[in-house]
């Protein structure tokens, strides 16, 4: 077994630990191109062996529509930040159903991003035992934080992340030009993580923090949170 696959192991091991009456409601959080969703489906694969039911969702299934998306400028790193993803139907369509309250009956998606239409999956029934795994960016921010009964922050520094990204968005042909990429993320991306940080500080509120800057050898670090928050 390599240091990847002992380190998802462990990871693997500590959210197994958590004890709901609910499905276990799981965030990986991270800048953007920090590894979260390979990290998230690398997960499921131990989790599921020992037979524990996996949810796969992401913040990519939650997003706004353009028209609010970029009503502050399609470069506004506040506007990434403050109207990318309808947060209330993460709350309203997934956590909350998944909760202590919460009748099991989940969508995992409600926006598809790629086509700006709504996306009208059929409700889903979670098993009590199941695990949910939520990918995203700004998943431990005000709005959130106390829906997760598990918070890992998945760490990679901008010189880190942001190349990953101009490879990813030029492999998908989101855009014709590296230099363009890179003046985007910077200016939109970069500077929106900066205000997450400012505002919500996501790393003192998350259980693990999994060092994500080399995929091949990665490390964790485990966290008390300095926060009095019960998952609702």
């Amino acid at each position: 077994m390599n240091n990847r696959s002992k380190a998802i192991e462990e990871l693997a091991e500590l959210i197994l630990a958590v004890q709901r009456e609910h499905p276990v409601r799981v965030a990986l959080d991270g800048v953007d191109a920090a590894g979260k969703t390979t990290l998230a489906d690398e997960l499921a694969l131990p989790i599921e062996a020992r037979c524990r039911p996996v949810i796969r969702a992401s913040i990519d299934g939650f997003h706004n529509p353009k028209e609010i998306r970029y009503r502050q400028g399609a470069d506004s790193a506040r506007g990434y930040y403050q109207d990318s993803f309808n947060n209330q139907a993460i709350i309203e369509k997934l956590l909350n159903p998944l909760g202590p309250e919460g009748n099991k009956e989940y969508v995992r998606m409600v926006y598809d991003y790629r086509v700006d239409a709504a996306n009208h999956e059929p409700p889903r029934e979670a098993p009590s035992d199941g695990i949910l795994i939520f990918d995203g960016v700004f998943l431990l921010r005000p709005e959130l934080i106390s829906y997760w009964d598990f918070r890992i922050f998945v760490e990679a520094g901008f010189a880190v992340s942001v190349p990953r990204a101009v490879q990813r968005d030029l492999s998908d042909g989101f855009a014709n030009s590296e230099e363009a990429i890179i003046a985007r993320y910077h200016q939109r991306y970069v500077a929106g993580q900066r205000l997450y940080f400012e505002d919500a500080h996501p790393k003192a509120h998350a259980d693990v923090i999994f060092d994500n800057n080399n995929f091949d050898f990665p490390t964790m670090e485990l966290r008390k949170r300095n926060n009095c928050e019960s998952a609702q």
